[in-house]
């Protein structure tokens, strides 16, 4: 591929000095840049993953405090219906049985969000590092295109100099001949 690109220079160069009209030079070109828009589009697919294990426990949490608010509500019920002379036993032990059903499932919530949170912990692992891979090659793609700019206008001097001096070489020739007439 090195090659590829050392002859469409100088033949880009050949071209020029030897014609009249202007040829432009070839654009840069990113060798991995396949590779490069592969690995930005596993970053978005990591960051939507991540995404939805973040709704997720969004979903457990807002669960988890509608859980909450009715395991209070529900022992302010129960302590309203154990004052005395509004005692009504069946309805005291139906809040009792309502509050265990309560508790296991805040236990269960609980449960599941340490599971969510590890997942969110390791996709969000796995998202830094595509995010790392994805940085690493535009950050070679910005140095081979520095590196492509700087030897474009070394050619580009180089052709410069080569002007200069076929025209001092000329203008010299000339006055030479007119010294000689």
């Amino acid at each position: 591929m090195i090659l590829d690109d050392e002859l469409r220079v100088s033949t880009y160069w050949l071209s020029i000095r030897h014609s009249n009209f202007v040829i432009f030079p070839p654009m840069f070109s990113f060798r991995l840049q396949t590779v490069l828009r592969l690995r930005i589009a596993e970053r978005d697919e990591r960051r939507g993953e991540l995404a939805k294990a973040l709704r997720a426990a969004e979903v457990l949490e807002e669960r988890r405090q509608q859980v909450t608010e009715e395991l209070e509500d529900n022992q302010k019920l129960a302590r309203r219906l154990a004052e005395p002379g509004t005692a009504n036993i069946e309805r005291i032990v139906q809040t009792h049985r309502y509050e265990a059903i309560l508790k296991a499932g805040l236990a269960q919530i609980i449960a599941q969000e340490k599971q969510v949170a590890a997942e969110v912990e390791r996709r969000r692992q796995i998202l830094t590092e595509a995010d790392r891979q994805v940085r690493v090659l535009e950050k070679l793609e910005e140095r081979k295109r520095e590196e492509y700019q700087r030897q474009e206008q070394r050619q580009a001097m180089k052709q410069l100099d080569e002007v200069a001096t076929v025209n001092f070489i000329r203008q010299r020739s000339e006055r030479n001949e007119e010294a000689r007439t």
